[in-house]
C-alpha cells in the first residue's frame, strides 16, 4: 500500500502532532492530568477510517474522529470530576479502554483502503521548488492546525476567558471563591481536549495512511504529554517540538533507505529520543522556578 511523499511527513507531526499537544496544554492549564491522550487518539483512528471508510467522506470521517475523542474524553470527565477519582489511575485506564476498544471497533477495517484527504495544488505556490509541496499542498487539515495553535495561544493570553482557565488550574480553591464554576470549565477544558486529540488520531489513517492497523498511533500520545510538560506548557515550545519530532521521523526513514548500518530498532525509536532529549535541555536551561499549573492533577471537591 502506497504513503505520502517523505517530504509531506514533516506535516503530520503538525497535525497529528500539534493538535495533540495543545489538547494537553489547554487541559493541563486548567488544573487536569489526563494520561489517557493515547487511547483517545487511537480510537480517533479507528472510527475516523470507519467513518470515512463507510460514506466515502473524509469530513465525516473526521468528525467520528472527534467524537469518539470527546465520548472518551466525557468518560474521563465524568469519574475524575464528577467522581473525583485519582486523574493518573483513571487516565491510564483510558488508554488502556482506548485501545481495546479500537481493536474491536476497527478489526472489520483492517486491509481496507480509502482516499486520503486530497492536497492543495495552489497555481505557482505549489510548484516552488522543494518548499512547494511543503508549504502550499497540504491537506486541508493541515493548515486547520495551524491556526488552532494561533487560536490556543491567543485563547490563553489574550482573552478573559483563557486567564480564568489558567487561574483555576493554579488555585482552585480561589477561584471557587470567586465564584467561577470549576468543575464546568474544567469539563468543557477535557471534553476540548478529547476532541482534538480524536482529530488528531483521525488525521493518520485519513491523510498519512489510507489505511488503519491496530496500534498506528505508536506512542504518539505519550510523547504528546512529554512535551507538553518540558516545553513548560507554552504554545509555541510545543510546535517546535512537534516539528522536531517530525524531522527526526524523516531523517531515520531517510537513513533507512541509504542504508545506514544502524539496527532498525534504534532509529524508529530515535525520532522520541530526540525530541525528550531537546526539550529537556530546553526545560532544564529555562530560568526561574517550574512553571507547572499549581493545581495540575489535584482533585477539586467544592464545598456547596
Amino acid at each position: 500500500m502506497s504513503q505520502r511523499p517523505v517530504p509531506e511527513r514533516v506535516e503530520e507531526m503538525l497535525l497529528g502532532g500539534t493538535r495533540r499537544h495543545t489538547r494537553a496544554e489547554v487541559v493541563e492549564r486548567s488544573g487536569v492530568l489526563n494520561l489517557g491522550v493515547e487511547g483517545m487518539m487511537i480510537m480517533g483512528a479507528a472510527c475516523g477510517f470507519a467513518g470515512a471508510w463507510l460514506t466515502g467522506s473524509t469530513l465525516i470521517g473526521a468528525l467520528c474522529g472527534i467524537a469518539a475523542g470527546a465520548a472518551l474524553s466525557a468518560v474521563f470527565a465524568l469519574f475524575t470530576l464528577g467522581l473525583a477519582v485519582n486523574q493518573v489511575a483513571a487516565g491510564l485506564a483510558l488508554t488502556i479502554l482506548g485501545i481495546g476498544l479500537s481493536g474491536l471497533v476497527g478489526a472489520g477495517f483492517v486491509g481496507e483502503k480509502i482516499t486520503p484527504a486530497p492536497n492543495l495544488d495552489i497555481p505557482i505556490l505549489t510548484g516552488l521548488p522543494f518548499i512547494g509541496r511543503i508549504l502550499f499542498g497540504q491537506d486541508l487539515l493541515v493548515y486547520f492546525s495551524v491556526g488552532l495553535v494561533a487560536a490556543i495561544w491567543w485563547f490563553l493570553y489574550r482573552t478573559r476567558a483563557g486567564l480564568v482557565l489558567r487561574a483555576i488550574g493554579d488555585n482552585h480553591t480561589s477561584a471557587h471563591a470567586l465564584g467561577y464554576p470549576v468543575l464546568k470549565i474544567r469539563t468543557l477544558a477535557v471534553l476540548f481536549g478529547g476532541a482534538c486529540a480524536g482529530l488528531g488520531g483521525a488525521f493518520l489513517p485519513l491523510a498519512y495512511t489510507p489505511f488503519f492497523i491496530p496500534g498506528m498511533t505508536a506512542g504518539r500520545g505519550w510523547i504528546a504529554l512529554a512535551l507538553v510538560v518540558f516545553a513548560s506548557w507554552r504554545p509555541g515550545r510545543l510546535v517546535i517540538g512537534a516539528y522536531l519530532f517530525g524531522a527526526v521521523t524523516i531523517l531515520q526513514l531517510h537513513a533507512q533507505g541509504w542504508g545506514v548500518g544502524v539496527p532498525s530498532q534504534f532509529m524508529s525509536a530515535l525520532p522520541y529520543l530526540a525530541t525528550v532529549i531537546v526539550l529537556v535541555l530546553i526545560s532544564r536551561a529555562r530560568s526561574g522556578g517550574s512553571t507547572a499549573p499549581a493545581a495540575l492533577g489535584t482533585v477539586f471537591v467544592p464545598d456547596r
